[in-house]
C-alpha cells in the first residue's frame, strides 16, 4: 500500500527534478526522485508511491514505458501518473489506456501548476503530506 504523502518524481533533467521536488515538499510532501524510467520502476516495486511525476522522453525506458509496466502490474497497476511532455507532444488515446496516466502537462510549466494537479489528483485542497493530521 501506498504511503501517504510520498511522490516519485521522475525526470533525467537534473533541474526539472530539484524545482518539483522543492515545490512539494515544502508543500508537506514526502518526495523520492529518480534519473530514469528503470530507476523509477525499481523504487515503485520496492515502495509504491501514492503518485508519480514523470517525463515522457528519458533515456532506458520512457515514462510511457514505466506507466504501462506499471499497470501492467497487480500491485502498481493503480498508481496514478502525472505525465510531463515537451510542447506540443501529444499521446494516442489508445496509448493513454494502457497506462494509468492521469494529467498531461506541457513543459515549460510552473511548478505551481504541478502542485495545482498533485492536490487535484490526490484531492488535497491546501498543504498537505506527511506533516498534515
Amino acid at each position: 500500500m501506498a504511503k501517504e504523502g510520498y511522490i516519485l518524481v521522475v525526470d533525467d533533467e537534473t533541474h526539472i527534478v530539484h524545482v518539483v521536488s522543492l515545490k512539494l515538499r515544502n508543500a508537506g510532501y514526502e518526495v523520492r526522485t529518480a534519473g530514469d524510467g528503470e530507476e523509477a520502476y525499481e523504487i515503485v516495486n520496492q515502495d509504491p508511491p501514492m503518485l508519480i511525476i514523470t517525463d515522457l522522453q528519458m533515456p532506458y525506458m520512457t515514462g510511457l514505458e514505466l506507466c504501462t509496466k506499471l499497470r501492467d502490474r497487480e500491485e502498481t497497476a493503480e498508481i496514478p501518473a502525472l505525465l510531463l511532455t515537451a510542447r506540443g507532444y501529444a499521446l494516442e488515446s489508445s496509448d493513454l489506456a494502457r497506462t494509468n496516466i492521469k494529467e498531461m502537462i506541457n513543459k515549460p510549466f510552473s511548478p505551481r501548476q504541478i502542485l495545482e494537479h498533485v492536490q487535484a489528483l490526490l484531492g488535497d485542497s491546501g498543504e498537505q503530506g506527511s506533516k498534515a493530521a
